[in-house]
């Protein structure tokens, strides 16, 4: 048990660097540990999709250990980028990064909020107050930010995009967009916009999910457009819930589409589709299988927030599906704390 008052040390799984290795040439995740692994876990699903030559393989293979280093690589090399940009980088719209005030939030948000937080606030009056897109899938939708909030946001991260400061990519899967820690973005807007607003919401429609214990959070801004990425493929969310807020442009085309829950048999039957709405988002269970179908026209930025509990994943990785096997990370980590697990239930399958 963590001593009283001492601050709290966030963790990675060591599966990080091991697993859930994203080849978007083929569409998958995999596993990777050795060669001899790869052909006998993977060998026929290659072959399927394309990769039949031993040139093939070997190009998979470099490919691979090439993104285990830089994953073991990545917190130190992230930290050096938020000081390198913290020392050099001037802001466009300097009062984005002032902290957050209710200005900048849509009054309906606020609303919700201020529900959520009052004395005998339940479920069902929660959902009187927003848009249930599945109840079945427990998927929402929420006003969020202002247009005007929108707009300078946007602003300031396409003139960071065009400074010739180091950028990180969000994830694996997305090329294009901002990890909104190496911005400076953490402190003033994302850590107050989930301790203050998020989590009292969260509670009352996830709390099987850890959605009243969030410690952490993931936040970065995707963008998609003509000649970067257009597409995303499906995948979980290495999360217990996830904020999905569309910024903008002008843009056709992109609906995100949600499966089941990734461990439940046949989860993309029959996927649910759901449209943007520039400064609205989407909150859904980080594995609730999902992805993007093609941008049509123009450009779209989106702000998506990975909201983490280690009261729930100190328990299992939803990455590995086993108990975490600890290593000390930079920030946040992934989340995952030395703390004793405490009685919070791993999200159902229901």
């Amino acid at each position: 048990m963590a001593t009283a008052g001492a601050p709290r040390r966030f963790c990675r799984c060591a599966c990080f660097c091991s697993e859930n290795l994203y080849v978007p040439r083929y569409g998958l995740h995999l596993r990777f540990r050795s060669e001899q692994q790869l052909r006998q876990d993977y060998g026929p699903i290659l072959r399927s999709r394309g990769c039949v030559s031993t040139k093939d393989f070997q190009q998979l293979l470099a490919e691979l250990q090439q993104e285990v280093v830089r994953r073991q690589r990545l917190g130190q090399e992230s930290a050096a980028r938020k000081a390198l940009i913290a020392s050099s980088y001037r802001p466009a719209r300097p009062e984005v990064y002032n902290s957050l005030q209710d200005a900048a939030l849509a009054p309906e948000f606020l609303s919700i909020v201020e529900y959520s937080a009052s004395p005998g606030a339940d479920l069902q009056g929660l959902l009187q107050r927003l848009q249930t897109v599945s109840e079945e899938k427990r998927i929402y939708r929420v006003p969020v930010f202002t247009a005007s909030f929108c707009q300078a946001l946007l602003e300031e991260l396409e003139h960071f995009e065009q400074s010739d400061m180091p950028k990180g990519r969000p994830n694996t899967m997305n090329n294009y967009g901002v990890l909104l820690h190496e911005l400076g973005l953490d402190e003033p807007l994302v850590t107050p916009l989930r301790e203050g607003f998020l989590q009292p919401l969260m509670a009352l429609l996830y709390p099987d999910c850890g959605g009243g214990r969030l410690d952490s959070h993931r936040a970065f801004v995707v963008k998609y457009a003509p000649g970067q990425d257009r597409e995303l493929g499906c995948h979980y969310d290495n999360a217990e819930l996830t904020l999905n807020v569309a910024l903008g442009k002008a843009f056709t085309g992109g609906a995100l589409y949600f499966g089941g829950l990734f461990q439940a048999p046949a989860a993309l039957t029959e996927p649910l589709e759901v449209q943007h709405v520039v400064g609205q988002g989407v909150l859904h269970r980080g594995g609730q299988l999902h992805g993007a179908r093609p941008l049509g026209t123009g450009e779209r930025w989106n702000l998506v927030v990975w909201l983490r509990a280690s009261a729930v994943r100190n328990r299992l990785c939803p990455m590995c599906c086993r108990e975490p096997d600890l290593v000390d990370d930079e920030g946040f980590g992934d989340g995952f704390t030395r703390e004793e697990p405490t009685t919070v239930d791993v999200c159902a399958l229901t």
